[in-house]
């Protein structure tokens, strides 16, 4: 599976949720300081204040008053000819009454007059006259604001200066229509006469744009070297927002690296300075920054959060170009989130805003990412529409990067449609501008692009050839994420070449790059698994190397590190936390074997592998194989493969539809299902579920079948991926119709590490004094909190579960305990009773959370301390004892699934602490689920194996309620016994 780029951006082809935020057109909010003699806010003015006429306020002091400050305002309207009348007239009256002190105020002012309009010698000799009163009258404070006004207008009148300042404006022109070659050799010109002549603050200003510029063209390293010369100066000037703004840029300069968490720390210093000077737009921008980073990481909900906070603040300060580029902004986050409609809502109300106030750039970019959204939606005809729109507008107002940007993103439409030659045209059009410009990265990701489509066109010698370019050029900017993503392209081209050892090389290197990353982020868990989720490819790949050459163990090492690394990075760190977490949980094939042994049990380790096929003359990634691995406790390990394109070619349907018309057939589909319904619906039609079920064991069990004990006490630890976590291993059925349950007694695991981290978890159990270990902590049906099911909208009372509470009333004997419900329960008071539990019991609904998966959560009863919903984020900051968690509630085992596997509460009980947990895949009716649960304990209590505990239970229900929605749902994660 290769990389795919927008524009000049890169988003992984195929993947759900893809990053998307415009760079570069505006939108990364870098402050441009701009030395400019009209620029005139910057220009000090001299304001009359109370007290400073004479005490006797006739009417002609009063005329002389009035005009000065009339003047005033006519200057910061930048109305300099009023301005200038007023002056004159206020000082003849100043001069005819003698009041010397409102003299040399105006003579100052009529110095930033002239200031202004570059007519320095006028400027210096009115400030010579002001200077030489304000000494007379012996006013220090009148003499300590005109002298710097003098030095600056003296500095200004230096031949030198004028042309540095010529070259600096003219560099910021160049700028902004994209000339950034030209820009450079402007601002460089202009920073060697300010440092001959010694103006610091012209210095500390063409360091700054020169960052901008070498930013711009990709090369990060540079551009932060000269934010940290320019850093020093506007420190050293006292320049409070100067060095907000230098902050700001070198969090950009890091973002665009990858380092998202330095990025971050920047544009944290840079809010707080921002907040303490009271700089709102300065806020916004940081604001928009920071939720650009947290987009980056695939933390869209918190970016979101971000943008809307600085929607906010531009709202309030009707800044109508800031509103446009912010919604401009959340229109890039709901397109990286999948929601192209609300995303196309947000680029509507930009565009209207942007056509309004005449902002043209802003108006080519909501046509831009109108178009994206419609990309996605694949209405490739109306997304060409919109990208022709913003590309006639970067024509006319002379952006050649917009221009290069929207030649790139037709590229992709037409890639996308199988218009390879149209695609590879419009590549060559954004290549031949983005080299003008000096745009490096952008330049880096056509070339990519490029070698795709020939990839796509099976000429891999020339899709090779620009891998590699691609690559040269991407290891010189230090884009390490670029890096890795096109060293996966070109180990594909390699491997669809039969060059597969040149391809092996390649692709472990890739996969070194990509640890790289990672370190980076320490122990940031939910950072770790956003990136990696960007990273599964590889892995992916370098399995299809590997078992091309019959290195069949190999490839399920990699198979094993591509999987679950954030879950165990945290769980190695939190079991010990002062080890290398980096060197110590790589997996050989020895340790695979070793740790099979150690749970007696066999495992069984899926990966799906997808490939690109030619559909209708485009080429689509497909499910192409499911390879499976099979390990004995004897440390025997056997590879074998299904093929899985029989299930698009010739049934129309996927691995992932096939989960989900199984769970459709069982009558608990999620779109079907309601959480503020508890009724559970008849399954749909007996015959679909039969056949579903016997699918599923023919592609995943079938296979291996004649490798799986016969002896149905012995266990199975299923490793499943992706949509295969939602597969109901109980139910699965062979072609005599019988369960795989009736077969073997069955576990599940994210990744064959976690089985050695459970287990250590086990140890470190058994060796906790009992005092610390108190009784079982049993809830059932607490009293229902409020859940929206929308980010944003209000939310709605949970229903009642009436048979959770019974369910928890008839276990809670057992463990000689009392069952807490209803009120009782709170959310404050059960994550207090959690750390000394020996075992939790939590009968209740569960919340998945598809959007992030660690705010899934547990309902619990609120009160005023908190909201009734027990997170699975919240989970990880808790120490948890017990030996097994139940979750008896609906959704229990789901949450979001990512390239490391579901992120939801099971994962953060582990995280926790726990070495076993029980969770549920679906909502089972009160009266099987009370029943099932009553048995497994009553099973565990003669017989500690919790795997068996739970088959036998299963097989008893099985007798009661044959339909498998009744006692198919539950699985065991992690330790048996």
């Amino acid at each position: 599976m290769g990389w795919f780029y927008v524009g000049w951006f890169v988003v992984m082809w195929g993947v759900i949720g893809m990053g998307y935020y415009k760079i570069g057109r505006s939108v990364l909010v870098s402050s441009l300081v701009v030395l400019s003699a009209s620029f005139v806010p910057k220009l000090p003015m001299v304001l009359m204040t109370s007290g400073v006429l004479a005490q006797t306020m006739d009417a002609r002091t009063a005329e002389a008053d009035r005009l000065f400050q009339q003047g005033n305002q006519h200057f910061k309207a930048n109305q300099l000819e009023a301005a200038l009348q007023c002056f004159q007239k206020a000082l003849i009256i100043f001069r005819d009454i003698k009041n010397r002190k409102g003299e040399a105020m105006v003579l100052a002012n009529l110095g930033s007059v002239y200031s202004v309009w570059q007519d320095y010698p006028k400027a210096i000799d009115y400030y010579k006259k002001s200077l030489t009163i304000a000494l007379e009258i012996k006013n220090s404070e009148l003499e300590a604001i005109v002298q710097p006004m003098l030095a600056k207008a003296q500095l200004r009148s230096n031949p030198q200066k004028r042309k540095a300042d010529r070259l600096h404006n003219q560099g910021k022109r160049q700028y902004r229509k994209g000339q950034l070659k030209a820009a450079l050799l402007s601002w460089k010109q202009a920073l060697q006469i300010y440092r001959k002549i010694k103006d610091r603050a012209g210095e500390g200003s063409a360091l700054n744009n020169l960052g901008l510029a070498y930013n711009s063209i990709g090369e990060y390293k540079i551009s932060i070297e000269f934010f940290q010369e320019s850093l020093v100066i506007v420190k050293e000037l006292g320049n409070r927002a100067g060095v907000g703004s230098t902050l700001t840029n070198l969090g950009i300069a890091y973002d665009k690296l990858g380092k998202h968490k330095k990025a971050i720390e920047y544009y944290q210093q840079s809010l707080g300075i921002f907040k303490d000077i009271g700089s709102h737009k300065g806020e916004s921008r940081v604001l928009t920054n920071l939720g650009i980073a947290y987009g980056s990481l695939g933390d869209n909900k918190r970016a979101i959060e971000f943008f809307q906070k600085s929607l906010v603040i531009v709202k309030e300060l009707s800044d109508r170009a800031g509103e446009a580029a912010t919604l401009d902004n959340l229109g890039g986050a709901y397109n990286s989130l999948g929601d192209y409609r609300k995303a196309i809502g947000f680029e509507q109300q930009s565009l209207v805003i942007a056509r309004e106030i005449g902002d043209r750039v802003r108006e080519s970019s909501a046509l831009s990412g109108l178009g994206t959204a419609y990309y996605f939606l694949r209405d490739y005809r109306k997304a060409i529409g919109f990208y022709h729109e913003s590309l006639a507008i970067d024509k006319e107002i002379g952006d050649r990067a917009g221009l290069g940007s929207g030649f790139g993103h037709l590229g992709n439409v037409y890639n996308s449609l199988g218009e390879y030659q149209n695609a590879i045209d419009f590549y060559q059009q954004s290549l031949v501008i983005a080299r003008e410009i000096g745009n490096h990265p952008g330049e880096g990701a056509l070339l990519t692009n490029m070698g795709l489509v020939y990839n796509s066109l099976e000429d891999y010698k020339k899709a090779i050839e620009l891998h590699k370019q691609s690559l040269v050029l991407f290891k010189k900017i230090g884009d390490r994420d670029a890096e890795g993503s096109t060293l996966n392209n070109l180990g594909l081209a390699l491997f669809k070449s039969k060059n597969f050892v040149e391809a092996e090389k390649v692709l472990k290197y890739g996969v070194e790059v990509r640890k790289s990353q990672r370190s980076r982020l320490g122990n940031q868990n939910n950072l770790k698994i956003s990136i990696f989720e960007k990273q599964a490819n590889i892995y992916s790949t370098l399995q299809q190397v590997l078992i091309a050459q019959n290195k069949t163990n190999a490839a399920l090492e990699v198979a094993e590190s591509g999987r679950a690394r954030a879950f165990v990075d945290l769980m190695t760190s939190r079991l010990s936390p002062n080890s290398d977490i980096y060197s110590a949980t790589e997996p050989t094939i020895n340790q695979i074997k070793q740790i099979a042994n150690a749970q007696n049990s066999t495992l069984v380790q899926y990966s799906i592998i997808g490939e690109e096929f030619k559909v209708a003359g485009k080429g689509q990634t497909k499910e192409s194989k499911l390879y499976i691995w099979v390990i004995k406790p004897t440390g025997e390990v056997t590879f074998r493969k299904a093929d899985l394109k029989p299930l698009w070619q010739k049934e129309n349907t996927t691995l992932g539809k096939l989960v989900s018309t199984t769970r459709k057939s069982l009558g608990v589909s999620d779109d079907e299902r309601n959480i503020f319904d508890v009724k559970v619906k008849n399954p749909v039609n007996e015959k679909i579920q039969k056949e579903s079920l016997q699918k599923l064991h023919q592609l995943l069990v079938k296979p291996i079948a004649d490798l799986l004990p016969t002896d149905p006490n012995q266990r199975v630890t299923f490793v499943p991926q992706g949509d295969l976590f939602l597969v109901p291993f109980p139910a699965l059925m062979d072609s005599k119709g019988k369960y795989l349950i009736e077969k073997h007694t069955i576990l599940t695991a994210p990744a064959i590490q976690v089985l050695e981290l459970t287990r250590q978890q086990q140890k470190r159990i058994k060796t906790l004094p009992k005092s610390s270990r108190k009784n079982a902590l049993i809830v059932g049906n607490p009293t229902m909190p409020s859940f929206n099911t929308k980010y944003g909208e209000p939310g709605k009372q949970l229903p009642s579960l009436p048979g959770a509470k019974r369910e928890a009333e008839a276990i809670a004997p057992l463990f000689y305990t009392i069952a807490l419900t209803g009120d009782e329960a709170t959310e404050t008071a059960i994550k207090a009773k959690l750390p000394q539990a020996g075992l939790i019991h939590l009968a209740t609904h569960g919340l998945f959370d598809g959007f992030q998966g660690l705010q899934s959560s547990i309902a619990l009863a609120p009160s005023s301390q908190d909201n009734g919903l027990l997170t699975a984020s919240e989970i990880l900051d808790i120490k948890l004892n017990a030996d097994l968690v139940v979750l008896s509630a609906c959704n229990t085992g789901r949450g979001r699934i990512t390239g490391d596997g579901v992120i939801g509460l099971s994962r953060s009980l582990i995280s926790s602490g726990v070495p076993s947990v029980l969770v549920s895949l679906w909502s089972v009716p009160d009266s099987p689920t009370a029943s099932l649960m009553t048995d497994f304990y009553q099973n565990l209590s003669k017989n500690p194996d919790k795997a068996t505990a739970l088959r036998q239970a299963m097989l008893t229900r099985m007798k009661q309620h044959p339909n498998p929605r009744d006692w198919a749902a539950f699985t065991l994660i992690g330790e048996a016994e």
